[in-house]
């Protein structure tokens, strides 16, 4: 078998089975290789962002990381974004990224790049192979460091001349490291500054925010007093009926201020200590109050199931029953006009059980959890790292990893057109995504950011810099030029209706929502 065969084979062995592909001349023999071994589902990507950002939702779902296929420097160069997104969330994703033929790189051909330079800032690991015979080995390190937790990018380069030469067979996939166990004294003290203190706060994040451990810092909170609260933005939380409501930390700074204004002592499980997203002119960077203590018991790669485990012994909550648990609740499908309290009341009342949202509403949804938290359990995706242009590769990713599941995706215009390619992939792969696009036909977001830096009478060249207009972005049109049915709503009521028949078909469904 040739390199690229080897490199797949061990790929399989190894439990990565879904490889996210846009490929280039470099990569022929790896796609040649996915034709003779059977096993890999190989998904096509019409621009790199696309596929670094599935790779991500799926690890985001299923706990494994997922491969991509980049056509050398600038492929990678363009799937950097989405990159730095799933780095910020704690996904595993293996990277192939072609590379000329060793011998070729001299002679400085146009795609020629300093592809290592290009992914150490978004990578782990990273790994030239400059021989047929290393690539499987090399390959079964990426996996291995992928899985580093909570999860690591890792990037390959693999030459032509390596892929198509004779490669050493499948190799076997070397232990990685676990999550590291928590010190018994930080658990301790944890546990006496929750018991002692009235103005504390266990703030969450990682794996502190699936289903089974909201539910001992449900048992902690009861027991201590304390308040529970998750950073803006997180990789995954599991909410809804049932569960323990958690509700984020706000992105605006005065509402950050406000709400952490009460606590002096803060418990960090899995999450950093709260800054603001941008710094502003007069504006604190740092969003709690001077002299506010902070005890970090686990970070994201620290058995954090354990800490709070714990953290439940250490305050004697075994027996307590959660604070917080959700009661069912649905609200009226309001009738009116379309605005962000209407649009959460339709998908609180609507979304079906076991829905993954894959949220990237930017402005729109920021209000959104209060009026959803009774709904069904659902997991909710936010963009850890702030690139625009997540939301719709995140989705391709998650319902690939969960079939069977619907995914709602929540998109805003303005960042639906960074990653627009994926509503082709979503479509030739027949995806269970039901879409709203938020079109108020603008980089709404920085209309307020004008505000913020302190900017108050933007002229007409600056608002035009923002505006998303001359010609207006028509959804149901582009939706429909890439095999994906919708339609436009411009009410509430219409809104809800547009829901359910989305929610209804198991294929793809966009909803332009007028704001």
């Amino acid at each position: 078998m040739n390199g690229a065969e080897s490199l797949v084979r061990t790929l399989l062995a190894g439990n990565v089975n879904v490889c996210f592909t846009n490929p280039g001349t470099s990569e022929m023999h790896f796609v040649a290789a996915l034709d003779q071994v059977p096993g890999m589902r190989s998904v096509l990507c019409l621009f790199e962002g696309g596929a670094t950002g599935a790779a991500d939702g799926y690890y985001r779902m299923k706990g494994r990381p997922a491969s991509t296929l980049l056509h050398l420097g600038p492929g990678l160069a363009n799937g950097i974004a989405n990159l730095h997104n799933a780095k910020k969330a704690g996904s595993g994703v293996v990277n192939i990224v072609g590379e000329h033929a060793t011998y070729h790189i001299e002679l400085d051909a146009p795609l020629t790049a300093d592809i290592e330079g290009l992914a150490r800032p978004v990578s782990h690991w990273v790994k030239t192979s400059n021989s047929s015979k290393d690539i499987a080995k090399h390959g079964a390190e990426a996996i291995a460091a992928a899985m580093v937790p909570p999860g690591q990018i890792a990037t390959l380069i693999l030459p032509g001349d390596t892929a198509w030469n004779e490669g050493a067979g499948i190799a076997d996939i070397p232990e990685f490291e676990q999550r590291s166990s928590v010190d018994s004294n930080k658990v301790d003290r944890a546990a006496k500054v929750l018991k002692e203190g009235s103005n504390t706060l266990l703030l969450l994040g990682g794996a502190a925010l699936r289903e089974e451990n909201l539910v001992l810092a449900g048992k902690i909170a009861a027991k201590t007093g304390c308040a529970l609260l998750t950073e803006w933005s997180n990789a995954r939380l599991d909410r809804g009926a049932g569960r323990i409501e958690v509700n984020r930390i706000p992105y605006v700074v005065e509402k950050s201020l406000d709400v952490l204004k009460g606590y002096d002592k803060i418990v960090l499980m899995g999450a950093k200590a709260p800054v603001a997203f941008f710094a502003y002119p007069n504006k604190p960077s740092i969003l709690t109050q001077d002299g506010c203590q902070f005890f970090e018991v686990a970070g994201d790669s620290d058995d954090i199931a354990s800490a709070l485990a714990g953290l439940v012994d250490a305050v004697g909550a075994e027996q307590t029953e959660p604070k917080g648990v959700v009661k069912p609740f649905r609200p009226d499908v309001p009738d009116g006009p379309i605005d962000p309290g209407s649009i959460a009341s339709v998908i609180g009342a609507l979304l079906p059980e076991n829905a993954v949202v894959v949220d990237e509403s930017v402005t729109t949804g920021r209000e959104f959890f209060p009026l959803t938290a009774g709904a069904a359990p659902h997991a909710w995706l936010n963009n850890r790292g702030g690139s625009i242009g997540y939301g719709l590769p995140v989705a391709t990713g998650a319902a690939i990893a969960c079939p069977g599941q619907k995914i709602v995706a929540l998109e805003g215009d303005g960042s639906a057109m960074y990653t627009v390619q994926s509503l082709w992939t979503i479509a030739r792969e027949q995806l269970d995504v039901t879409i709203m696009v938020f079109s108020n036909r603008s980089y709404k977001i920085l209309r307020g950011e004008l505000t913020n830096v302190g900017v108050q009478n933007p002229g007409p060249r600056a608002v035009d810099m923002l505006s998303l207009n001359r010609p207006d972005l028509d959804w149901v049109k582009m939706a429909a030029g890439m095999g994906v049915d919708g339609c436009k709503v411009k009410d509430a009521k219409q809104l809800a209706k547009a829901f359910e028949s989305g929610l209804a078909t198991d294929t793809p469904y966009l909803i332009e929502v007028e704001m």
